[in-house]
Order: structure tokens, then sequence, then C-alpha cells
């Protein structure tokens, strides 16, 4: 294969010739972050391979009054991330616990409910930014393209958890709390996750048989839970929650329904997905409008 520095043609100059090196050493070069425009958007999902931020026109996101049984979790959440959106000193928050009982629901519904209260008092919106769980070892370019910016975000990472051999929860240790630049004042860091150590057991169970000293090796990954100052905990949720969840959408959403047969149906519905949750009574109601013809 010719290299391309010495293909030049004999009459080529000496700038010419340099020119020519500069235009292919930039197109080798990896591409630059593009420059976002804030304003675009309340929300962005963050393409770590092109380094930019896409706009989200209309978030996937529930009322805050639809989500039932977590009233504990909903008030020191939004606490939390109103003392932020203030200015003032708050938590990056792991929300974790059972499958479908909220968890990304309440980080998205907090995130509408804070950014609307600054918008009344004309104050700058808080952004929210979506975050991949495969693409954390680019928190560093995503924190430099949020730190510039003259609005608070939220980074919002969901279903985060790491498995073996994987060592991308390095970064966000870093990112979180321990390396020189910390996290950016501007941002605040929420996770979901069905474990409460981000880690499989497995994983932990591995470091401790084969480390030279079993408990600084398992010390060293759940510590990456200890970066969060907020710990919110979702549990399964009761019969009486459950139908609670299923009430409450019906009445939303203008669903005229026996509450006898309300009752029994979604029940049934629960007993043939063997869980009760949030997830399971949404997907109830979405059935039950549809046969209604809602």
């Amino acid at each position: 294969m010719s290299d391309p520095f010495y293909s030049m043609p004999a009459t080529d100059t000496r700038d010419e010739l340099l020119l020519r090196i500069a235009e292919t050493l930039e197109r080798m070069a990896p591409a630059r972050p593009q420059s976002p425009d804030f304003e675009a958007a309340d929300a962005f999902v963050w393409h770590a391979a092109e380094k930019r931020l896409a706009p989200v026109a209309k978030v996937s996101r529930v009322d805050m009054v639809l989500l039932k049984g977590i009233d504990r979790a909903r008030d020191q959440l939004i606490d939390n991330t109103t003392r932020f959106a203030h200015g003032r000193p708050a938590n990056n928050a792991l929300l974790w616990g059972a499958r479908g009982m909220g968890k990304s629901s309440l980080v998205k519904a907090c995130h509408a409910t804070v950014s609307a209260a600054l918008e009344a008092d004309g104050k700058p919106k808080l952004k929210l930014v979506e975050i991949h769980r495969e693409d954390i070892e680019s928190l560093p370019v995503l924190m430099g393209l949020l730190s510039a910016a003259p609005f608070p975000f939220l980074l919002f990472c969901d279903d985060l958890s790491f498995d073996l051999e994987d060592t991308s929860y390095k970064s966000l240790k870093a990112v979180l709390d321990g390396g020189i630049e910390g996290r950016p004042e501007n941002v605040l860091f929420y996770a979901t996750s069905n474990r409460r150590h981000l880690l499989a057991r497995e994983m932990i169970d591995n470091e401790r048989s084969t480390a030279i000293n079993p408990g600084e090796a398992v010390e060293e990954k759940v510590s990456l839970s200890d970066r969060f100052g907020l710990w919110l905990g979702f549990h399964r949720c009761s019969q009486d929650e459950y139908l609670s969840m299923v009430t409450g959408y019906a009445e939303h959403f203008g669903l005229t329904v026996a509450p006898d047969e309300l009752r029994r149906d979604a029940l049934e519905w629960s007993t043939t997905r063997g869980s009760r949750s949030g997830r399971v009574a949404w997907q109830f109601i979405q059935d039950l409008a549809g046969r209604a013809g809602v």
C-alpha cells in the first residue's frame, strides 16, 4: 500500500507538502465533540460513538400523581433534585430494588416536576441527559460538554450494573467522587439498578475466592455504591398497593369499569404474570383500554 505522505507529485512545494500532511492528519484524528444546542430541548440522549447529544422532543414518562406506593422515595428525590437545581448541596442518587416498581419513571417524573417549578420562577430549566450503560467509559467527555453550559443537568443511567471482567465502573467511580476534577457543580448523577451494589453476586464471590486479600478486593468494587450519597430502595408491592395503582390509572384515563370487575380482572392479570408491580399494573391498563376501545 502506498504511503499518502510520500505519494505527492514532485512539483509540490514544501508548503504544499506540509499542507497535505496536515489535512491527512486532520482526517485521521478522532471526531471532535459537537457543541450541543441546549435550547433545543429539555432532554437529551448521549451518543458516545458520535460524541453527540441528541435532543428528545417528547420524553416518555408518566405523571407524578400516577406513581403509587413510593411516596417516601418520591419526596426524598424531589427534595434532593430541587436543592441541586437551586445551587444547593445535593447527593448523587441510586434507585435500586424490585423490577417494575417505578424507579426510572420516578426519575423522569421528578425531572418534569422540578423543571416546571424552575420555569415558573424564571430560572434556567433543569436538563435531563440519558447515558446508556455501555457508554459509561465516555463520561469524562460528556462531563466536559456539560460543565461549560449555563444549565443544571440531571445525568441519568437506567438499569446500571456491571458484570465479570467489566472495568468501566472505575470511570464512574472517578467521575462521581474520586477524580481530580470530580463532578461538575452543574451535574447530578442518578442511576437505577436491580442490584444494591451494582455488581453481580458471582462477581463479588469471584473476587473473594481469587484475591490475596479477599476483603480488600471486594471492598474496592462494592465501594462504587458508596459514591451515591442517596440510596432509595424499591420493594415488591402488596396486593393493596397494586390495586391502588390500577385504580389510579383507570380513574386518570377515564376508564369506566365496575370496581369489583376491575379488581377481579387486575388480580387475574397479575396472577398470570406471576408478579405485582407498577409495570404490571400499567400493562393491565393498556390491555383494558385496548379491549374497551379507548
